[in-house]
């Protein structure tokens, strides 16, 4: 539950009042609840396109091979969109509108970095690739798919899915441990006579994201 300054304090300086968070606790719950939903769909997207991509690679069986490349493509058009775009989303609100931010500590600026970054790669590099080998499968007979030769699309559909997970996982060390303290401007943004001192500082915590 984020930390207000509470409402009845008419001593607070005008400044410090502006500092209460935007969203009330029961929308940040809310906010909070659906990012924490879509990053754990995302990490398990991402575990089943990996598990399909190393069975598609490793299988002798031709249907097997072709399977995995078009279930993957059904996870690539129906889910990678709205789940990478929810978590980015959601966890932007969470910045705008609880004291956290976006560039006051330094492990919510890397989350965002990353997060950011996966979301990309998901929409302009892996959807791109399994759309290929969905359609290459597609197209090839029963006969063709054991030599079927995807010019290393095959590997990227392993190494791609691998590198999103190590990131999911970062992103849930740091949102556990919270390390690395304020950057230089939230050390600044602390430092401003404006904010509230005293006892009631310490009532001014972020909540956890």
């Amino acid at each position: 539950m984020p930390a207000t300054i509470p409402s009845d304090d008419r001593t607070a300086p005008r400044t410090a009042r502006r500092l209460v968070p935007v969203m009330s606790p029961p929308v940040r719950r809310t906010v909070l609840t659906l990012h924490v939903v879509f990053s754990v769909g995302w990490l398990g997207l991402d575990l089943g396109l990996l598990t399909l991509g190393i069975t598609a690679l490793t299988t002798g069986d031709p249907e097997l091979l072709r399977a995995s490349y078009l279930a993957m493509d059904v996870f690539g058009d129906v889910l990678i969109v709205p789940v990478g775009l929810g978590a980015l989303l959601t966890g932007v609100l969470l910045c705008l509108g609880t004291p956290w931010g976006f560039v006051r500590y330094r492990w919510v600026l890397i989350k965002l970095v990353t997060t950011l970054a996966a979301v990309i790669a998901s929409l302009f590099a892996l959807r791109p690739h399994i759309e290929t080998a969905a359609t290459a499968v597609s197209k090839a007979l029963p006969a063709e798919l054991p030599s079927l030769d995807l010019g290393g699309v095959d590997r990227v559909l392993v190494v791609a899915p691998s590198v999103a997970l190590a990131l999911y996982a970062l992103n849930t060390v740091l949102s556990v441990f919270k390390p690395f303290g304020r950057t230089a401007y939230g050390r600044r943004r602390s430092a401003r006579p404006d904010r509230v001192a005293g006892p009631r500082r310490a009532a001014v915590t972020p909540p956890s994201p």
